[in-house]
């Protein structure tokens, strides 16, 4: 089965890059190319897609709107967040606003396959060095906006939060504790109820913040 992939960028250098590598793997296909969001709209509404490679600044519409807009378009198309070394705080908001993944432009090709497999799985990657990046920004928020909720976790769920924060995908957790994948994601279930978040992104983060697990 091959996966349709669309690639939003405004450099084309960037978008040409991504898709020469692309070309590599015969499970991706680029569907189409976009330089901002308002054409990425359209050709995800045009051609069906699997995964969106999203930067965030753009003209005429920047990668955040342009995540509203699927939002209220009801399209669930997973979204990989392209993002460099300056752009932390919009990258959490991405993340915050349901994208399922971050990549640095520069990323090797096997993270780049890696993060894919994972966002058209339904799931969050998290690279460590892009993670300490969100931990110090959201370090700067209050608790209050964090709205922790301080729940014991079990031993178990520790164990899978420190995984996940190494950038253990949930079937590599699941196959080293010798449980189904699903248990494991019923297992993030219980961490995002205990800890009153809506991801890993912000489990593992605020788990580091409670000093439940360390990067």
């Amino acid at each position: 089965m091959k996966y349709n992939v669309l690639i939003v960028d405004d450099h084309m250098v960037v978008r040409e890059g991504l898709k020469l590598i692309l070309e590599t793997n015969d499970l991706y296909n680029v569907v189409g190319e976009a330089k901002n969001g308002e054409e990425a709209l359209e050709l995800v509404e045009k051609y069906p897609t699997d995964v969106i490679l999203m930067d965030l600044n753009m003209p005429v519409m920047n990668g955040l709107d342009t995540i509203k807009m699927l939002k209220e378009k009801n399209i669930s198309t997973p979204i990989i967040i392209l993002t460099t070394y300056n752009e932390d705080e919009l990258m959490l908001k991405g993340l915050e606003l349901g994208a399922k993944g971050y990549l640095l432009k520069d990323t090797g090709r096997e993270e780049l396959f890696r993060t894919l497999e994972s966002a058209v799985k339904g799931e969050i990657l998290l690279q460590p060095e892009i993670l300490a990046r969100i931990v110090s920004t959201k370090e700067k928020q209050s608790e209050e906006t964090i709205g922790i909720n301080r729940g014991n976790l079990t031993d178990k769920e520790l164990f899978i939060l420190k995984a996940a924060a190494k950038g253990f995908k949930n079937k590599e957790i699941a196959d080293d504790l010798g449980i189904a994948e699903r248990t494991v994601k019923a297992h993030f279930t219980n961490i995002f109820n205990k800890l009153n978040v809506n991801n890993r992104v912000e489990a593992v983060t605020v788990a580091i913040q409670m000093n439940l697990i360390h990067l």
